[in-house]
C-alpha cells in the first residue's frame, strides 16, 4: 500500500476568504480615491496660483461637479469614498488652527477684538433671523450664516459634517460665499479709498467682513500700497473670525439638532477640539517657521481635495437656476457684515 504524498506547503495555508478579500479591495479604492483627490487639489492650488482671485477650494469643488456630471466619469467618483472625503476635510480643519496664535488676536487690541465679535455675532444671528423669514431650509440657512459669518467654504463643510445638510444646499453656500466675497475683494479697498478710511482701517473692515481667508489676502494686496502691514492686518483680523468657528459649529448643531431630531451630528465632533487643541500649540511659539509654512500648505492641499470629494456628490441640474431666496439671503448676510464691520472700524479704530 502506497503511502500518500505529503501535502505541498502551499496547500496548507488557507486561502483569503470573501471578507478579507473585499476589506483589501476597499483599501486599494480608498488609496487610488485619495491619490484622484490629491491630485486634483494640486491641480486646483495651480491654477489658483496662477488666477488668485480663483481660490483653491473653488475650483477643486468644480472639478468635483464637472466630475460626478460627466457620462462615463461619474460611476468612478459619485459616492465612492465619502469617509475618506470627511477624513480630509477634518484633517485640513484641524491644522488650520495652526494658522491661529492668541497673541496676535490679543494684539488687535479691544477695538479690533470688538469689531470681530460683533460683526460675526450680528452676521450670523441675522442670517438665520432673515433665512427663516424668507422660508428657505435650515440647514442651508446654517451654512450660508456660518460661511459668510467665519471663514467661507471651510466653515460650510465644517458646519455641514454636524448639520448633516442636503448635498445641493452645501454646494450652493459654497458657491454663494465665494461669489460674494470675491466681489468684495475690489469693492471693500475702493470703498475704502472713497470714503477716506487709512489704509490700517480699510485692512480691519476687509479682515472682518470679506469671507474667504484667501479673498482677505487677494484684498490686502490691494490696500493703498499693499504692505506687509496691511496685509498682515488683514490677514490677523481674518484669522481672529476664524477662531469663532468653534462655538459657531456648537451652536449651529444645536439649533439643528432641535429642530430636526432625525438629522443628528455630534454637538462637539473630535476634529473640533484638534482645531483647538492645534491653536494652543501655535499660541506656545514651540513650532518653527518651517514647519508651520508646511503646515499651511498641508492645510491648503487637504482642505481642497475635501471640496473635490463634496464636489462629487453634486448634481448641476440642482444648483441652476440659484434660488432667488437664497440669492437675497446671500446678499443680505454679505452687506450685514459689510455694514457692521465698517461702522465700528470707523467709530472704534
Amino acid at each position: 500500500m502506497g503511502t500518500a504524498p505529503p501535502p505541498s506547503p502551499s496547500s496548507s495555508i488557507p486561502s483569503p476568504g470573501p471578507a478579507t478579500t473585499s476589506a483589501r479591495q476597499g483599501r486599494a479604492a480608498h488609496a487610488r480615491r485619495a491619490l484622484l483627490a490629491l491630485a486634483v487639489a494640486g491641480v486646483a492650488l495651480a491654477i489658483s496660483t496662477a488666477v488668485p482671485l480663483l481660490g483653491p477650494l473653488l475650483v477643486a469643488l468644480v472639478i468635483g461637479v464637472v466630475a460626478a456630471n460627466t457620462p462615463g466619469v461619474s460611476r468612478h467618483v459619485v459616492a465612492t469614498a465619502p469617509r475618506l472625503d470627511k477624513l480630509l476635510l477634518r484633517s485640513g480643519i484641524v491644522l488650520l488652527g495652526l494658522k491661529i496664535a492668541v497673541t496676535d488676536i490679543l494684539a488687535l487690541g479691544p477695538a479690533g477684538v470688538a469689531v470681530v465679535i460683533a460683526t460675526v455675532v450680528s452676521t450670523y444671528v441675522v442670517t438665520q433671523v432673515a433665512g427663516r423669514l424668507l422660508g428657505l431650509e435650515r440647514d442651508l440657512v446654517t451654512l450660508i450664516a456660518a460661511g459668510f459669518s467665519i471663514c467661507g467654504a471651510a466653515a460650510v463643510a465644517a458646519v455641514e459634517s454636524s448639520i448633516k445638510a442636503a448635498p445641493k444646499n452645501v454646494a450652493l453656500a459654497v458657491t454663494l460665499v465665494t461669489v460674494f466675497g470675491t466681489i468684495m475683494i475690489g469693492a471693500v479697498p475702493a470703498l475704502g479709498h472713497v470714503l477716506g478710511l487709512t489704509d490700517a482701517q480699510t485692512a480691519i473692515w476687509a479682515g472682518a467682513s470679506i469671507h474667504e481667508v484667501a479673498q482677505v489676502i487677494a484684498a490686502g494686496s490691494l490696500i493703498g500700497t499693499g504692505g506687509a502691514a496691511v496685509l498682515a492686518a488683514a490677514t490677523t483680523v481674518k484669522l481672529a473670525r476664524v477662531t469663532l468657528l468653534a462655538p459657531v459649529q456648537v451652536v449651529s448643531a444645536r439649533m439643528c439638532r432641535s429642530a430636526e431630531s432625525t438629522r443628528r451630528g455630534p454637538v462637539i465632533p473630535l476634529f473640533l477640539v484638534g482645531f483647538l487643541a492645534a491653536v494652543a500649540i501655535r499660541s506656545t511659539g514651540v513650532l518653527p517657521q518651517d514647519a508651520l509654512d508646511v503646515a499651511a500648505a498641508l492645510t491648503t492641499l487637504l482642505l481642497s481635495a475635501a471640496m473635490f470629494g463634496l464636489g462629487t456628490g453634486i448634481i448641476a441640474r440642482q444648483l441652476w437656476p440659484a434660488p432667488v431666496r437664497a440669492l437675497l439671503l446671500a446678499t443680505i448676510s454679505t452687506a450685514v457684515a459689510a455694514t457692521v464691520a465698517l461702522t465700528l472700524v470707523a467709530l472704534l479704530i
